[in-house]
């Protein structure tokens, strides 16, 4: 059986105050860009033994192979984004890897000790995050998702001939509600 962690991490996954002062320093400080950005992205699933539906403005930008995902907690549902209280668990949250069987990389997963924290769907798109009770800290977050190779590819060479300009690329209203387009 493939092993999808044996592909490369594809993102880095960041829980952030507010979207876009966090994209302009990151466009400040590292220079990545230009950032898509998702107003109102909906994931309906279950965590904790509860469902729920978790939304959040979104940024996706790149640096090389690797995809930067900016995540602003925009619901007060339990979630793996938020504490006990609610508040928002800020900073780094997720490594990620693209699979194209979700059940399977996490049935792989779960040999390796992990547990499942969060399942999760939105349009054309299904994730898991798994994490280790003996590590905490770190989430990895596995997706499925019909043309995601193809989306990182175009945001990578997006990425690699940006000109500074048009930092913050928002998807029109016409365009599916989809973190991964």
């Amino acid at each position: 059986m493939h092993d999808p962690t044996a592909e490369p991490v594809m993102q880095v996954g960041y829980v952030v105050a507010d979207l876009d002062t966090a994209i302009q320093q990151w466009v400040g400080s590292t220079g990545i860009g230009p950032w898509t950005v998702f107003r109102g992205a909906s994931l309906d699933g279950r965590y904790a033994g509860s469902d729920t539906t978790v939304t959040m403005d979104v940024a996706m930008g790149y640096s090389g192979g690797i995809q930067i995902e900016l995540m602003q907690i925009t619901s007060t549902t339990p979630s793996p984004y938020a504490d006990e209280s609610g508040e928002p668990k800020l900073g780094p949250h997720h490594i990620a890897w693209i699979t194209d069987d979700l059940d399977a990389s996490v049935a792989q997963a779960q040999e390796r000790g992990l547990t499942v924290l969060f399942a999760a769907t939105g349009p054309g798109t299904q994730i898991a995050y798994l994490h280790s009770p003996a590590q905490q800290g770190i989430v990895f977050e596995y997706i499925q998702s019909e043309g995601m190779r193809e989306m990182v590819a175009h945001g990578i060479e997006q990425a690699r001939t940006w000109d500074g300009s048009d930092p913050i690329r928002p998807v029109t209203a016409d365009v599916p509600n989809d973190r991964t387009r």
